[in-house]
């Protein structure tokens, strides 16, 4: 079983935001898997379903980004479990536009959605996905970048990176991490 939640913000303002791309690839996953509505639960959008004989639970949650962890807990809690179960998919201003990475465990790079979840979960132990953003410049306002739309200058990045996501979340639930990582590196 897993829990398959994308990091973003509620709200039309922030649809195209570089934040809200863990949203984006929950909603390319659950198209792929033929995801028609998300209901309401646990402060989330969720869809439950199966993939390759195992359970998998899709997540938006509605709690703001600063706020996501109370959401990640409850669902986890509520299915029994464990942050091992758990795939995350956020945004990178570390990492360059359009590229995907895969780890394991890790910090926060100074991400307020995923201190949250470690906060909430009392670990860091949990599968990410994150999607690179870049940044402007070392000494820009990382707040306003993430929360700026994505220029059509780097939609193509984006969405190609939005496919590769998705991509490697169903080679994760389907065959395993190390398996996912191996083929994003390939």
């Amino acid at each position: 079983m897993y829990l398959v939640v994308g990091l973003g913000n509620p709200g039309e303002q922030y649809v195209n935001t570089r934040h809200n791309l863990g949203f984006k690839v929950i909603e390319r996953v659950g198209e792929k898997l033929g995801v028609t509505t998300l209901k309401s639960k646990f402060s989330s959008y969720m869809a439950a379903l199966e993939f390759s004989g195992k359970k998998v639970i899709l997540a938006q949650p509605q709690t703001f980004m600063n706020r996501s962890g109370e959401a990640v807990s409850a669902i986890l809690n509520w299915y029994k479990m464990n942050p091992g179960q758990l795939i995350l998919i956020y945004d990178d201003v570390d990492i360059e536009v359009g590229e995907v990475r895969i780890r394991t465990r890790g910090g926060t790079a100074g991400h307020k959605g995923v201190e949250s979840v470690i906060a909430s979960l009392h670990t860091p132990e949990f599968i990410r996905v994150r999607i690179g953003v870049g940044r402007e410049t070392a000494d820009a306002d990382i707040s306003d970048y993430v929360l700026s739309n994505v220029p059509k200058a780097q939609s193509d990045k984006i969405q190609a990176a939005i496919e590769k996501a998705s991509d490697a979340i169903l080679t994760i639930i389907k065959s395993g991490v190390e398996v996912a990582i191996q083929e994003l590196n390939s």
